[in-house]
């Protein structure tokens, strides 16, 4: 079981980073978030693609200022805000009732204090 889990992490690890990848290239997509995925899933996964992962281009550029300084750029801060409010945005509209949305709101509300009051800014 252990065995079949950590494939499945390891698989999760590269189906994010191909993804984290094309968010590079396509603006629609966000790279970072996506990247904190794979970097979670390797290290769930697999230490050998973990200390991979950690020593790409991929990882130094887009994650690892992040992860030692617990800091974003403010373009970085935006693009994950930007990807999740519409994700919020297409859940507030497709539900009637009101308690989700009031919830929605107060999540909302609460990932912009997390990242403008918590997560440090890098200049760019």
């Amino acid at each position: 079981m252990r065995k079949l889990t950590q494939f499945l992490f390891v698989t999760a690890g590269f189906l994010a980073l191909g993804l984290g990848i094309l968010g590079i290239i396509l603006p629609v997509v966000p790279t970072t978030p996506l990247l904190l995925l794979a970097s979670f899933c390797f290290m769930k996964g697999s230490e050998k693609f973990e200390a991979w992962f950690k020593q790409t281009g991929i990882y130094k550029k887009h994650l690892e200022s992040f992860v030692n300084n617990k800091a974003m750029t403010l373009r970085q801060k935006f693009t994950i805000l930007l990807f999740a409010d519409i994700m919020i945005i297409i859940a507030f509209f497709l539900t009637d009732m009101t308690a989700v949305r009031i919830m929605l709101i107060i999540i909302v509300m609460y990932k912009y204090y997390y990242f403008f009051y918590k997560i440090k800014t890098l200049p760019e």
